[in-house]
């Protein structure tokens, strides 16, 4: 299950993506500002040494007209309906259809030498010895739209990000990495280890890092992948779905309490419209920064524990078209350590009129010491009247199927192609503690993960002023909207279905998906 945030470090690294907010912290990860781009000098061209006249030229064909200019073919989009936006209402099959990808983009034609000016005693063409001489062009560079900041190419790639690389089990670039890694330990001597050898230290591995360790290393090792790869996920349409779930609780429940914020406007610098601030505990790589731009935040704070997804996440938003609001990013653990002992007292110093946890609450219930932490941060810092959304596993259902396991099951574990579960004890559930393996395929790699038991949540919620108003199952969410006049069309703009109301979800990934609960709380 995504995003985690667990136990690490004590200070916060801080990433602002608008100077006049930036606040001070123990590890900046801003990157510096793009220079200003300088018109290219220009060389006058020396006088060529005289030469011999040239040869004559072939006379041309009279009535000869020049070869036509090939046409670059354009990809016309494909029309699409707003109908047929259907899926099961029960947590099983669903029809499937091949996943559509998204249209290429035609290239764009090279240009192409129009006849030569040259004169009759401009003499002969300049060689590649007198290149240097050439005219410049004066136009700076200078492009309008960037996918990515101007100096990213200049920032090296930190030991993480190559770990990551070295790391990533697919692509034939990673595995020439690991070849290379492979062949250097070789020369310096050390001994390579065979795969029964490699499983072992893995698990060795995991046994000296711990569960925080684990999830930390797991999300920061996970390669980013941009948005054109992400449709060739194997379960983009499981993804696209618990996207269109956080869709569907942002504008139901997050939009109106920042309308409603008594903040009024964004600070200096954002967009006219936005309005509200939103604490996003648990925002990795920034998967919903897009959501909350729609849904006109003016402040936005993301906090992760993984270091390498926040300064993703920063790259995002910088690299985003349109932005209308700043947005600030702390690398801590936010179930270890109260905000107000790792964050600047500026930054709440002004109450959040929202804060989300989406798929990553379920890591605080390791304890109860880690739980009262989160909710104290949560409830600390938001406005009476504001709300707290999220997703978690369903523990009721993770349960259930437990207990329906075989007595004699050699091992406690469920799931599908997609997904799978496994617990290390039938009797033993504690209430805080209750820990399982979990595994999502091009997602989540068998990290532990602990049960949320909903009423031990909502009582130890309640504690801290707040009260549940939102608990539905994701295929009951579903059931509730997929006919909504704003939320049935998201379906398909979404790419949850297509325009003939098919899903890309087949079975396994739509069980997968139920596995999922989404809550509002309000603080009262």
């Amino acid at each position: 299950m995504p995003p985690p945030q667990t136990p690490h470090r004590a200070s916060a690294a801080i990433v602002t993506t608008n100077v006049n907010n930036a606040v001070a912290a123990a590890m900046p990860l801003a990157m510096p500002p793009p220079p200003r781009a300088q018109p290219m000098p220009t060389r006058p061209i020396s006088p060529p040494p005289k030469a011999p006249p040239p040869a004559p030229a072939p006379a041309s064909v009279p009535g000869s007209a020049p070869a036509p200019m090939p046409t670059p073919k354009t990809q016309t989009p494909r029309p699409r309906t707003s109908s047929g936006t259907a899926l099961p209402a029960k947590p099983l099959p669903m029809s499937v259809s091949a996943p559509s990808l998204a249209p290429s983009l035609p290239r764009k034609p090279s240009p192409v030498p129009g006849p030569s000016r040259a004169t009759p005693d401009a003499g002969p063409s300049i060689s590649a010895d007198a290149s240097s001489t050439v005219k410049r062009s004066t136009i700076p560079y200078a492009p309008t739209r960037r996918i990515t900041p101007a100096t990213s190419v200049l920032v090296p790639l930190s030991p993480a990000e190559m770990e990551r690389y070295r790391n990533y089990p697919g692509g034939i670039g990673s595995m020439m990495l690991r070849r290379k890694r492979k062949r250097e330990d070789e020369l310096s001597g050390k001994r390579v280890l065979d795969e029964g050898e490699e499983d072992e230290e893995s698990a060795r591995k995991k046994r000296k890092l711990g569960d925080v360790g684990i999830v930390v290393e797991h999300y920061n090792t996970r390669p980013d992948v941009g948005v054109t790869q992400r449709q060739d996920s194997p379960i983009i349409g499981l993804k696209s779905f618990n996207n269109w779930v956080k869709s569907v609780l942002i504008t139901r429940f997050a939009y109106p309490a920042l309308m409603d914020s008594p903040n009024g406007q964004g600070r200096p610098g954002t967009g006219r419209g936005t309005r509200g601030r939103v604490l996003d505990m648990g925002c990795g790589k920034g998967g919903d920064l897009t959501k909350w731009s729609k849904a006109k935040v003016a402040d936005y704070v993301g906090l992760d524990i993984a270091a390498v997804s926040i300064e993703q996440a920063q790259m995002r938003h910088a690299s985003a078209r349109g932005s209308r609001f700043t947005a600030t990013f702390f690398a801590l653990d936010c179930y270890a350590h109260v905000l107000s002992d790792v964050l600047p007292a500026p930054l709440l110093s002004t109450p959040f009129d929202v804060v989300s946890m989406q798929f990553c609450m379920h890591y605080a219930f390791e304890s109860e010491k880690k739980a009262r932490t989160m909710l104290q941060n949560v409830a600390g810092w938001l406005r009476r009247g504001g709300v707290f959304i999220g997703t978690i596993p369903d523990a009721e259902q993770l349960l259930d199927r437990l207990d329906a396991l075989p007595k004699d099951a050699k091992e406690l574990s469920f799931g599908n192609s997609v997904y799978k579960i496994r617990f290390e004890d039938r009797t033993n559930r504690p209430t805080f503690g209750h820990k399982y393996w979990f595994f999502l395929q091009d997602a989540v790699d068998d990290v532990p993960e602990y049960v949320v038991q909903w009423d031990n949540f909502v009582k130890l919620a309640a504690e801290f002023d707040l009260q549940p108003v939102y608990k539905k199952e994701f295929h009951q969410v579903f059931e509730e909207h997929h006919e909504h006049s704003e939320f049935g069309p998201l379906l398909e703009r979404m790419r949850v279905v297509d325009a003939n109301g098919e899903s890309q979800m087949d079975e396994d990934q739509w069980e997968a998906a139920n596995i999922y609960i989404a809550f509002a709380f309000e603080k009262r």
